[in-house]
């Protein structure tokens, strides 16, 4: 993977499916595209930078589809000039990425790494010098290695760990950064990490998993009351969940407690002590039954629920819960209540996930209603099993289909009366997909991957003509243009 080509600009919209302006949403609104460093990045041993939980965890046999592993992933790491003139050409304001916790404090521990910064404060500037907002989360899922080795993050140390390293990542850039989010779906991180074991670090301990998530939060709210304290606050400080919608099968008394005890553990687990400053008493009741407090001290609450400006939302399904499994019964062999999901019928990605759209107008009027914070939309895309391009083109029809019907979704909420002020595409490029490998593209952009070689998709195209047509069709609902961040990259 060595040869290094230009980003290609998007001159053309004759592949392109049709793009119409989006009603309701408003000249400030924005438009992202979003990416993580372990899945873009490479150069993992390159400038100082640490293994991660992910390095290890590629290397367990049978942990990753075919062996693989991000160690090149799409080279972003050389080719980040070239990337910065691709979302540029996009049409976008915002480009949300993660920083490498390893790259920036190698082993999690002590001083920056002044050689791994370095390179955030490159790829900072080139974005601002293009007119495009950059959006900064500190974790997403990269715990460096040696804290995992002395307990990751069931162990409350973490926790401080990661408030020590957000300080460090703010000092080096909060010059110029102000939208800032601390963590990306802490629930993957803490549920698929230490429960289901089917992502980085491969551990199966529900009650780790448990800790894991008080010790996420917590380290969320100590991270918080750093930037909140340091010289140019953010502007905008947030934290990102993975969320859906909880519907019961019927009105039974069992499918509704299914979709309670779903809501429970996906939903209000995180967002009842980030808003509320508690955690939902029937989750408590339902852990203790299991044997599992969390481990809650003094003080811990109050930092958890330190004020929040915006709460990013990625979605991508709603499912329907049933407490009853197909057999009739309604406790399983591991002697819990049931929970199953139940097919609702819809066509899938290639991920498997059921696409709903209507779901997401749902859980935005829900959150707004029970939350009230403002709400972006930080990750919403699909992976389909696209063709190679053929004379320069990658026809993904199906995946314009999935953003269009989602976007519209967005803009009925905004109606509903949530106040949604962005909707970001996951993702930018291909990319390594976690345990799936290579196998599962989301990009908006086609990544050869053993050239290098970017292709803008046509739902690419697709989303810069729409993001256009919108502002154009909003400025002149509005008597005026787009400003800021949107006039500049439009």
């Amino acid at each position: 993977m060595t040869a290094t080509t230009s980003a290609p600009t998007p001159t053309s919209t004759a592949t392109s499916p049709a793009a119409e302006p989006v009603a309701g949403l408003p000249a400030d609104f924005r438009w992202g595209v979003a990416t993580s460093s372990y899945q873009i990045e490479g150069a993992v041993d390159e400038d100082g930078r640490t293994p991660s939980i992910w390095d290890t965890f590629c290397r367990v046999p049978g942990a990753v589809a075919g062996g693989e592993n991000g160690d090149t992933a799409c080279d972003h790491y050389h080719r980040m000039p070239q990337d910065v003139e691709l979302i540029a050409s996009l049409g976008v304001d915002t480009y949300r990425f993660s920083l490498a916790w390893p790259r920036i404090q190698p082993g999690g521990r002590g001083k920056g790494n002044p050689r791994g910064i370095a390179f955030y404060d490159r790829l900072v500037d080139e974005l601002l010098d293009r007119g495009i907002t950059p959006w900064v989360t500190l974790y997403h899922w990269d715990l460096p290695q040696e804290l995992e080795d002395a307990g990751g993050w069931p162990e409350r140390d973490t926790a401080y760990r990661f408030a020590d390293y957000a300080e460090i990542a703010h000092d080096a850039l909060g010059d110029r950064v102000r939208h800032w989010t601390t963590l990306n779906e802490p629930w993957c991180s803490a549920v698929l990490g230490y429960d289901q074991g089917v992502h980085a670090p491969g551990r199966r301990d529900f009650g780790d998993s448990m800790r894991a998530v008080h010790h996420l939060l917590l380290g969320h709210g100590l991270a918080a009351r750093r930037l909140r304290a340091a010289g140019n606050p953010p502007e905008e400080l947030g934290i990102t969940l993975n969320l859906g919608t909880a519907t019961p099968a019927s009105d039974s008394e069992a499918d509704r407690a299914a979709a309670r005890r779903a809501d429970g553990m996906g939903t209000r687990l995180y967002l009842d002590p980030l808003v509320h400053g508690r955690y939902p008493h029937d989750v408590v009741e339902d852990l203790a039954a299991r044997g599992v407090t969390l481990p809650v001290e003094d003080g811990d609450l109050k930092a958890i629920s330190t004020p929040l400006d915006v709460l990013g939302v990625n979605f991508y399904s709603g499912h329907v819960f049933s407490g009853t499994a197909e057999d009739g019964s309604t406790t399983g062999e591991d002697g819990l209540p049931v929970t199953r999901v139940v097919p609702q019928g819809r066509p899938r990605t290639a991920m498997d996930w059921e696409i709903v759209p209507e779901r997401l107008t749902e859980l935005l009027v829900r959150l707004q209603e029970d939350y009230g914070l403002p709400t972006v939309i930080t990750e919403n895309g699909a992976a389909f099993d696209d063709e190679p391009p053929a004379d320069g083109a990658v026809h993904d029809a199906d995946r314009t289909a999935y953003l269009a019907d989602h976007i519209r979704a967005v803009a009925a909420a905004r109606s509903a009366g949530a106040d949604v002020r962005g909707y970001f595409a996951w993702s930018l490029m291909d990319n390594f997909e976690w345990a799936y490998g290579y196998a599962k593209r989301f990009g908006l952009v086609h990544v050869d991957y053993g050239t290098q070689r970017r292709t803008v998709k046509d739902s690419g195209l697709w989303y810069r003509d729409t993001i256009r047509l919108t502002r154009r069709a909003a400025g002149r609902a509005g008597g005026g243009q787009a400003t800021g961040d949107q006039a500049a990259a439009g």
